[in-house]
């Protein structure tokens, strides 16, 4: 009998200790990190309707509203060209800047919200059949901090292939 009722008295004082912890809040703990709510941004492929400038500096801007202070300033933008007259008859996205069709091929960003993108070819280059997109890679995206899991260097990023790109950011070629 005296162990049945020391069973019992262990097992009320143990839940007794249980039950008082239970319902009783501590303080708040610190705000934890900021969610990643940053995303890659891609452009469809266009084509441009006209080419402007002269002999050796051809050029054509494209809107571009993702191209934000903060992303142009902080993340990375690569851009890519698809030639009608390649050497490998349109088969390859080159990276930009890039010599094919017997021409410099570039961009750059001339304004927030803008790109540019430029040949020096003597001619005016073809408006159908060539095709330009960007992928703008926020600095808050998780690949682009040091130390972080999949880390990835501007130069790094520059260097991989289009393919490459598409795959580790899921954009739809």
């Amino acid at each position: 009998m005296k162990t049945g009722f020391r069973t019992l008295f262990l097992f009320a004082a143990i839940s007794a200790l249980l039950f008082a912890g239970c319902g009783k809040e501590g303080p708040q703990g610190p705000q934890g990190p900021a969610g990643q709510d940053a995303a890659v941004y891609y452009s469809e492929w266009f084509s441009p309707t006209a080419w402007s400038g002269g002999s050796g500096d051809w050029y054509f801007a494209v809107n571009a509203p993702d191209l934000t202070q903060e992303i142009v300033e902080n993340g990375i933008v690569l851009a890519y060209a698809w030639l009608a007259d390649d050497l490998y008859e349109g088969s390859t996205v080159r990276p930009l800047p890039a010599y094919a069709v017997g021409a410099n091929w570039s961009f750059l960003i001339h304004e927030y919200g803008s790109i540019e993108f430029n040949c020096d070819m003597f001619a005016p280059p073809l408006t159908s059949g060539n095709k330009f997109r960007f992928v703008a890679i926020p600095g808050t995206i998780q690949a682009l901090k040091s130390g972080s899991p999949g880390y990835r260097s501007e130069q790094e990023l520059k260097t991989m292939s289009y393919k490459e790109i598409c795959r580790l950011y899921n954009i739809p070629e």
